[in-house]
């Protein structure tokens, strides 16, 4: 059975602690802390990773911002529904992650108040997914962007003891309204958090990355409840493999404020990388490369590099790294652009690749998420009409759950 802490327990504890504070003067807050709920359940690695199953991006939406302020049809979105998650749900999909930008939602200093409109609309989306029975991954995405206005979480900043405090409360804020929800909710402490330059990491910036994933594991710990026990995944430089599991810096946090009742031999926190390999072929708005895979019938079309086995050796290395530690891998953004505007068999090869990662993804213990930015025709990574709520590209759907089978 599941180990559980039991409420009543806890509350008779809490009430002996309280009456103790009136004589000693001992703080009634610390006493307060809330117990975990009985109806979340201790996973281990292994069990989580085979519930989460595919994932699917809700992209372009609450991450998506205006002028520095987020808001959900900024770049071209309808406002996300109900029954567009019912849709991804019925397409397979076990877990939406959903990316959410927060940047001039921010109050200033010292409280760094979150807009609480913004934030109750960030719940809502949340129990769009969470009460379909779905795993939901929140993260905070483009605040540690250089290139996004108002984007503030930077490695590269003189600042850092500024943007630290910032940090800790804003995810304070953030767990705490959803400290209730059980196991079927991760937290992502951040997203693709560099300082811009795509060679090998500067060590201090890095070293400020690593300090920001261990305030948002010590901060959504000592929130407590719930929050004590759950999942949290962190990434390394800009969410890139190399620079994750290689010797370039990055140092997994400890998990000091964790729950007793986790068994000390199993882990609670994950780690996050992203996969657009070869870029020429997944991301690169133009006709030159638009074949992937042993089936390309054009080698003129297909990149010189990021085949099959440079596909398999990045996914056995964050196993070898952390999955052979207990630490649930996960790929958090995956995908390619639309080429059919320059080649009539693109969407052929898009399936392929998408179900070449999501194999992988399985043989190595990994959740793979597919990065869906809502944008379908050229260039686009949709999978799924969000106006009308139709599957758009049925064939990468199918593509991806062959793949985890």
């Amino acid at each position: 059975m599941l180990a559980k802490m039991k409420k009543c327990g806890f509350y008779g504890l809490a009430l002996l602690l309280l009456a103790s504070a009136a004589v000693t003067g001992w703080s009634a807050k610390a006493a307060a802390a809330t117990p975990i709920t009985s109806d979340f359940r201790s996973l281990s690695s292994s069990q989580i990773i085979s519930e989460m199953g595919a994932g699917w991006n809700l992209g372009n939406q609450l991450e998506a911002s205006n002028n520095g302020t987020p808001s959900e049809t900024a770049w071209g979105n309808p406002v996300v529904t109900q029954d567009l998650i019912k849709k991804v749900k019925a397409a397979g999909f076990k877990t939406i992650r959903i990316p959410v930008s927060y940047l001039n939602h921010i109050g200033g200093a010292p409280n760094y108040t979150i807009n609480a409109t913004w934030l109750n609309r960030v719940k809502t989306v949340v129990d769009y997914a969470y009460n379909e029975g779905l795993y939901v991954v929140i993260n905070i995405h483009g605040d540690g962007y250089n290139t996004v206005q108002g984007g503030w979480l930077l490695v590269n900043s003189g600042n850092q003891t500024a943007i630290k405090e910032k940090y800790k409360l804003v995810w304070q804020q953030i767990a705490n309204k959803f400290v209730g929800y059980d196991e079927r909710l991760v937290f992502e402490s951040m997203n693709e958090t560099f300082d811009g330059n795509y060679g090998n990491p500067n060590a201090a910036y890095y070293a400020n990355l690593n300090a920001y994933n261990q305030i948002f594991v010590d901060t959504v710990r000592q929130t407590s409840g719930n929050n004590s026990a759950r999942w949290l995944l962190i990434p390394g430089w800009n969410t890139n493999i190399d620079y994750t599991a290689g010797n370039y810096g990055f140092v997994l946090p400890t998990d000091t404020y964790r729950s007793s009742t986790i068994p000390s031999s199993q882990k609670r926190i994950m780690i996050s990388a992203h996969y657009y390999s070869p870029w020429d072929f997944a991301g690169e708005e133009s006709g030159t490369i638009t074949q992937w895979g042993a089936t390309a019938t054009n080698p003129a079309k297909k990149s010189s590099w990021g085949q099959e086995d440079y596909l398999d050796s990045q996914l056995q290395a964050m196993y070898n790294k952390f999955g052979t530690q207990g630490y649930p891998i996960v790929i958090g953004e995956f995908g390619s652009i639309d080429k059919t505007a320059y080649d009539s068999s693109n969407n052929v090869y898009r399936a392929a690749f998408a179900k070449a990662v999501t194999a992988a993804a399985k043989k190595y213990s990994a959740v793979p998420v597919y990065w869906d930015n809502g944008y379908n025709g050229q260039h686009g990574f949709g999978l799924f009409n969000r106006t009308n709520n139709t599957v758009t590209q049925q064939g990468i759907i199918n593509a991806i759950m062959q793949g985890m089978q």
